[in-house]
């Protein structure tokens, strides 16, 4: 089943992309209690349909394909909410108040809400369907993007990791620490340039403006755990969260993909193949 939950594919190039929220296989024993409609706004739906040019391009490619509300691959294992359990939990549980922020607002490894704050559960969740949920999906998840990152660094002496996402036009109330805000057009993340240099991430910045849109640079989202877990700019690991405002390509009631979304899938080709060009190393 394992296989079936996550989909990879081999690069040649120094680019890695991966999408770890736009699944659409909602497995039968997530048993949620709210509309899927509702629990289908937390995806970050048509994402990997927007970068699919990019394996031809000799990109390596990992996509989770269960969502994100049935478990959050780009949260650590800690970030538990251990109210959602009918035992204890046993495993360790992060105690940082930044790093249990987003489970305040449930949106921990194993969500309890949606982002308008309405329970996905009416019932406990068994520790044991939990630690199935973890070696299924985030471990292999986990295994896939490290995996991508070493061959890609092994080849070329340097990885690039886009981390890719979309976003609200407007964040919901129980989505970030800054309900009601409105989101520019991309948020480039490298957690306040700890996961790659200044450097790449203003060369994204910038070639993004050039072609009209607004860009946010670490605000409201600096990137989480797959850019922090798997970057090292030091030894020339760079990875950089990519959120991508959903207003720009769909409908975000009907999902359905809208006028601007050829455009901007172009417009992520060349970004794409810009960065194939660019070696961090020279920056």
């Amino acid at each position: 089943m394992t296989a079936d939950l996550i989909r990879t594919l081999e690069g040649t190039s120094a680019l890695v992309l991966d999408s770890p929220h736009s699944g659409t296989f909602y497995p039968d024993d997530f048993q949620y209690a709210v509309p899927l409609p509702l629990l289908r706004q937390a995806e970050d739906t048509h994402v990997e349909k927007l970068y699919d040019f990019a394996p031809a391009l000799g990109v390596a490619w990992v996509e989770a394909l269960f969502p994100r509300s049935y478990l959050d691959a780009n949260r650590d294992t800690t970030e538990i909410d251990t109210t959602l359990f009918d035992s204890p939990w046993p495993g360790p549980v992060a105690t940082d108040p930044k790093v249990l922020s987003k489970v305040r607002l449930g949106k921990g490894l194993i969500w309890r809400s949606t982002d308008g704050g309405l329970p996905i559960y009416q019932r406990h969740l068994s520790v044991g369907e939990v630690q199935d949920r973890i070696e299924r999906c985030w471990v292999p998840y986990h295994a896939a993007v490290a995996q991508a990152i070493d061959a890609a660094h092994a080849r070329h002496g340097y990885s690039v990791h886009i981390n890719c996402h979309s976003m609200p036009a407007v964040a919901s109330s129980h989505a970030t620490e800054f309900p009601g805000e409105a989101h520019a057009d991309f948020v480039v993340g490298n957690r306040d340039h700890s996961t790659s240099s200044p450097a790449l991430a203003e060369l994204i910045c910038e070639h993004l403006r050039a072609l009209g849109y607004s860009v946010a640079l670490n605000h409201p989202y600096k990137g989480v755990e797959l850019v922090r877990r798997y970057s090292h700019p030091a030894s020339h690991r760079h990875s950089i969260q990519l959120e991508i405002n959903r207003k720009l390509y769909m409908d975000e009631t009907t999902l359905a993909p809208n006028a601007g979304f050829a455009p901007l899938r172009e417009h992520l080709q060349g970004l794409v193949q810009r960065l194939l060009t660019v070696d961090p190393r020279a920056l």
